[in-house]
């Protein structure tokens, strides 16, 4: 099968290697640290027409003609925090992301509207409808903004196309983040093919460098109604890849109200995988309606994260019982962890 009109303009600019993947990642990163060193009020955009002196990292030799052209006549310096109107920022249609948690942006619109957006999000001009932008990183910042009634947001502009490399970029971003899901994935990917920006599935999972079945999981969550996806998407700590789609599997042979029953079962009594992967080959079996014999409800659930990602969880039952779980420790994080649960458990020799 022939690749695509889009793939064939991804070949013409590749960023498929991961050397060029990180370089996009630390330009990224050097525009934070710009952000963090800059002056505590950004500068607003003013329109103009004379050249501006060559920016002083002296890398305008890189840049897109587009991109030049826009900030000589704004007379921009690349990593400059300015401040835009909330109007003028709109989601880009490849944003990585799709499902946003309304109670989260809920909490971050408190926080901004008490103490200010602290970290300016990043935009790209959209070069066809000049005084707008597409969001390319910090579409969770603009939606707690407008939930705070704020109008302005401090931004700055980066040079990106539209299109799989700021899609990538963003997708690496949120993934060192632990902010993207499988079900984001689902819905952006299926709609990928459905625009036809690529053939085939394989297609897509070559361009996006993943294994084919990585990509076959996610599109077979596609099917799910957004309501239950949204029901998951809360607790990404119980729903990865492999509980997904065994719920998928089941919502295939029981409809949605059924597998709702099963979601709040599934936290309710902290099902395993495997269990879950047993109720569905019983599909039509009592164990959907009765809880296991003998399993006690934890009291207290408190999630642990090391560097702000998820590693596990310390849960409480009764006046006896605690339980510890942890995963995807480092081996000398284990290992202290350990020594100091053997020193606060064991008796001293």
């Amino acid at each position: 099968m022939k690749p695509s009109q889009f793939a064939k303009g991804f070949q013409a600019r590749p960023d498929t290697t991961s050397s060029e993947k990180r370089t996009a990642l630390d330009r990224l990163n050097a525009i934070d640290t710009l952000v963090k060193n800059d002056a505590a009020s950004p500068s607003k955009l003013t329109p103009k027409t004379t050249t501006m002196t060559a920016p002083a990292d002296n890398d305008d030799a890189n840049e897109s003609p587009e991109y030049r052209a826009w900030r000589v006549t704004h007379g921009y310096t690349p990593g400059q925090v300015i401040e835009l109107d909330l109007k003028a920022i709109k989601p880009s249609p490849f944003n990585p992301r799709h499902f946003y948690i309304k109670a989260s942006i809920a909490e971050l619109a408190v926080n901004l509207a008490k103490q200010g957006q602290q970290q300016a999000i990043h935009v790209i001009p959209d070069y066809g409808n000049p005084g707008t932008y597409f969001v390319s990183d910090g579409g969770r910042r603009v939606r707690a903004l407008k939930e705070a009634n704020k109008e302005t947001v401090k931004a700055i502009v980066v040079d990106l196309p539209v299109g799989i490399q700021s899609y990538k970029l963003g997708y690496d971003l949120n993934v060192q983040r632990d902010s993207q899901t499988v079900f984001d994935n689902a819905v952006v990917w299926r709609r990928f093919l459905d625009e036809q920006h690529f053939q085939s599935q394989k297609e897509l999972a070559e361009h996006l460098g993943l294994d084919e079945s990585t990509v076959a999981v996610a599109l077979s969550l596609s099917k799910l109604p957004e309501s239950i996806m949204q029901e998951m998407v809360a607790r990404p700590d119980r729903f990865g890849s492999n509980m997904a789609y065994q719920v998928g599997r089941y919502h295939a042979a029981r409809g949605v109200e059924a597998t709702l029953r099963l979601i709040n079962k599934i936290l309710s009594d902290d099902l395993s995988t495997r269990q879950v992967a047993d109720i569905v080959k019983g599909r039509t079996g009592p164990q959907e309606n009765s809880k296991p014999v003998g399993r006690q409800r934890y009291a207290q659930r408190v999630e642990i994260k090391l560097d702000g990602a998820s590693v596990g969880e310390l849960k409480s039952y009764g006046d006896d019982r605690i339980e510890l779980r942890l995963r995807g420790l480092a081996r000398e994080k284990r290992d202290e962890i350990l020594r100091q649960l053997e020193a606060i458990l064991l008796p001293a020799q």
